[in-house]
């Protein structure tokens, strides 16, 4: 989480919710708006991570930020995941391609392009698959990131051996999600207009675990 007054950060906490996000999200954005020695009544608007993710931890901060919003009626803007961390490189002119985890064996991606400062180009939609698959999904040479990126850094060496031109691996600092990054991406959707509608839902790409071991439940009964 991050406040922020434009592109200056006041406050943030990176801590990792692993699982509790219901319990820790109220609690910390009160903790650091009083740091700031401000109220949620203070904020302009705010920015959320839409996905994909943590199915979990999507809905909590969806629906909390829609909660407030209720009452206070700030504007708030639905930011995907792999488009924030676009952000973590917003000098970068080569293609980027941002990877997060998904199942295992599986990863979560999508390609941007900064066309000017301040502009970023998606250049294709997210997508979930196996490593083999994005890899032959990269039309040229895109700098990689992401923890989907981190923890199955070995394997994608071995594809990407055969096609050397096809990646380059960012700094440490831009390998993580960012609060920070999400609040500019969302700060650039509002400065154009951009909020999110009273339906708005989580961005998951793929069904919930539980989904698909009730239908192949159903499967194994016929």
């Amino acid at each position: 989480m991050a406040v922020m007054d434009g592109t200056t950060v006041l406050a943030r906490s990176d801590h990792d919710a692993a699982g509790s996000h219901a319990r820790w999200l109220v609690p910390t954005i009160h903790r650091l708006l009083r740091d700031c020695g401000m109220t949620l009544r203070a904020l302009e608007g705010c920015a959320v991570s839409i996905g994909p993710g943590s199915f979990t931890g999507l809905r909590v901060g969806l629906a909390t930020l829609k909660g407030f919003r209720t009452v206070i009626g700030f504007p708030i803007a639905p930011v995907p995941t792999l488009e924030a961390m676009a952000w973590n490189l917003p000098d970068e002119t080569r293609t980027l391609c941002p990877i997060l985890k998904a199942r295992t064996g599986e990863v979560y991606w999508a390609v941007f392009r900064w066309e000017r400062p301040g502009k970023l180009a998606r250049l294709s939609e997210d997508r979930v698959g196996s490593f083999p698959a994005l890899v032959n999904s990269l039309d040229g040479p895109a700098v990689v990131f992401g923890e989907g990126w981190v923890e199955n850094r070995a394997e994608f060496l071995r594809l990407f051996h055969e096609r050397p031109d096809r990646a380059c691996e960012a700094p440490a600092s831009a390998m993580a999600a960012s609060a920070v990054s999400v609040g500019l991406a969302g700060r650039d959707r509002l400065s154009r207009g951009e909020s999110a509608a009273q339906d708005a839902a989580p961005r998951y790409v793929q069904r919930a675990e539980a989904e698909l071991k009730w239908e192949q439940a159903q499967k194994l009964r016929v």
